[in-house]
């Protein structure tokens, strides 16, 4: 499925993001019949395909995910690389003391894929959406995490993936997002960040849809005097400290920019960072405030509501600079 991208300055389609990674998996899975995708009643046209040619490969457990996970472990013990699919609260938090033990204790090659990152399913409430999930997932030893920007990203991550031992969690949107990476650039899987623009005063270190906003504000901040490059965590977990470090410790400030809740996400991982430094940039973060969303609407109109659009951000950010950075958060 291809949805027209809205945004004034994308002129082509943008594959969804959810069929990006299935289609890169319908390419493993011909070349490796050990692959095994299961899910948890959660529908998507991208899996018709996928069951039709594999049946042998796929399983639906019906509304079952802590059952999905023990299928998940039991697969992978008898040699099989398993994927399981759900939407993000249901993949993490309803089963998460199945994938702490069956799968983090073990080390097991499970692949989590959770769909509807951040304020994805806006219209369906607090219940459907993926806000809390880095937290959860940082917090599991042996657990890696990643978290995609756009559909280019989703193939690199696939394949990047089927090569990494042990539990992974990969969050990812069901559609179509504006392109960060193209025209020659590719995601930087081996350090877990790209670079997408260099600043020289100010960097906005963001991951998931996001970054693309992130872009979209550095462009606007950058017309006047000061100078903000842009950072995209693809590879949340583990989190590559000295790498970063080295980016951004020669600016004036950091801001963090996340669609999730501020406890325990990219913010808490800067600050974890930069406590353990003398000198360091500023830091203000800027996610969900800590209180379920009740808000109904499209993502956009929730992320105005919490100032997490390109305007929003921008004034945010503007005023961070006018005080001297001195606003920390």
């Amino acid at each position: 499925m291809f949805l027209p991208e809205k945004e004034k300055n994308m002129k082509r389609w943008v594959q969804g993001m959810r069929d990006a990674f299935f289609a890169s998996l319908y390419r493993l899975a011909e070349r490796d019949k050990d692959i095994v995708l299961i899910s948890s009643d959660t529908g998507a046209i991208c899996l018709d395909r996928f069951k039709k040619d594999f049946p042998s490969q796929y399983v639906n457990v019906g509304i079952a995910e802590q059952n999905m996970v023990g299928i998940a472990a039991g697969m992978a013990l008898a040699g099989k690389k398993v994927y399981i699919y759900a939407i993000v609260p249901f993949v993490t938090m309803r089963c998460y003391e199945q994938i702490r033990i069956d799968l983090c204790c073990m080390n097991l090659p499970v692949t989590v894929v959770g769909v509807g990152a951040g304020l994805d399913y806006s219209t369906l409430g607090p219940t459907h959406h993926g806000t809390e999930d880095i937290a959860l997932m940082r917090s599991l030893p042996g657990m890696s995490i990643f978290s995609l920007s756009d559909s280019k990203a989703v193939d690199f991550v696939v394949r990047y993936c089927y090569e990494l031992t042990g539990p992974k969690y990969v969050r990812i949107d069901r559609t179509g997002l504006p392109l960060v990476y193209g025209n020659g650039v590719c995601p930087d899987m081996k350090n877990g960040f790209s670079i997408l623009k260099r600043g020289s005063d100010c960097y906005i270190v963001s991951t998931g849809r996001m970054t693309y906003t992130a872009l979209q504000v550095a462009k606007r901040i950058s017309r006047g005097a000061v100078n903000v490059g842009v950072i995209d965590l693809l590879r949340i977990k583990p989190f590559n400290y000295g790498k970063i470090w080295d980016t951004v410790k020669g600016a004036a400030g950091v801001l963090t920019l996340e669609e999730h809740f501020l406890t325990g996400g990219i913010g808490s991982i800067m600050a974890e960072l930069f406590c353990r430094k003398k000198k360091t940039p500023s830091l203000k973060c800027l996610g969900i405030p800590d209180s379920f969303c009740r808000k109904y609407g499209t993502r956009e109109y929730l992320l105005r509501y919490y100032g997490l659009d390109a305007a929003g951000i921008a004034v945010s950010l503007r005023e961070w600079i006018g005080n001297g950075y001195s606003q920390n958060v």
